[in-house]
């Protein structure tokens, strides 16, 4: 017959009971509005998105009300010192290895492509001076750009047509995606690196030109710079290139 056999009934001095220690679970600051089942809640959206996910898309998914910055500010607290950590990128949230083990996940395998040097500079040159026209990044690398640079870089998903300037002929204007943004790891264009940054890797001499300035990009449309309309001129835009001048 099955007996159940309470703790007292134990011979035995209380000290031999082994005692289970629990880890507790992560400790919330001192942060007002942080309820800690919502802040499950965006830990697990969070972890079963296969994209970064936007402020707005998690507070869809809380109650009414929710102050989901606060959520956000407390989980990244929460895992700024774990295998994973919560970053932000392009605007939007995204859990990612921590950067000292991503070694542990690294796959050696063969490159299927390497941008040419041409499409890097290019890259580099509609990154940092976007909204930036075909003509004005020939004025910038001082030669003239074939147009499969150009497409090349927007097959990989890093460049987009993003409006059409002001000015004679209505150039169309190239900028950087979101692709762009996670890829490179930034939360905007203005995250890109400054001239202290680039001298620390060793991309500009030590004391480069007086003239040299690092411009500061946007991805936002400028005074002089209209949407982009595809059906506004099929032609123009399959190539995107100023008229010709007399």
């Amino acid at each position: 017959m099955n007996r159940v056999v309470r703790l007292a009934e134990l011979e035995c001095e209380p000290e031999a009971v082994p005692e289970i220690e629990m880890s507790p679970g992560p400790e919330l600051r001192a942060v007002p509005n942080v309820d800690r089942e919502h802040l499950r809640m965006v830990e697990a959206l969070l972890f079963a998105a296969a994209e970064p996910l936007s402020e707005a898309a998690i507070a869809r998914s809380l109650p009414e009300g929710t102050d989901v910055r606060a959520l956000l500010d407390e989980l990244q607290h929460i895992y700024e010192k774990r295998g994973v950590t919560l970053v932000r990128v392009a605007e939007k949230w995204q859990f990612r290895t921590a950067p000292d083990l991503a070694f542990l996940l690294r796959k050696e395998q063969p490159e299927q492509k390497r941008l040419s040097r041409a499409a890097m500079e290019t890259l580099a040159i509609i990154a940092y001076h976007q909204p930036v026209t075909r003509a004005e990044i020939e004025d910038i690398r001082g030669v003239a750009l074939s147009k499969g640079t150009v497409d090349i870089l927007m097959e990989v998903g890093w460049v987009k047509i993003r409006g059409r300037k002001r000015s004679p002929g209505r150039p169309v204007t190239y900028g950087t995606t979101e692709a762009f943004l996670v890829q490179f790891g930034l939360e905007n264009v203005s995250h890109l690196p400054g001239m202290d940054e680039l001298k620390a890797a060793g991309f500009l001499e030590a004391l480069p030109p007086s003239a040299l300035d690092v411009p500061n990009p946007t991805d936002q449309l400028t005074a002089d710079e209209d949407p982009y309309d595809p059906d506004e001129s099929e032609e123009a835009i399959a190539d995107g290139e100023e008229p010709a001048k007399p």
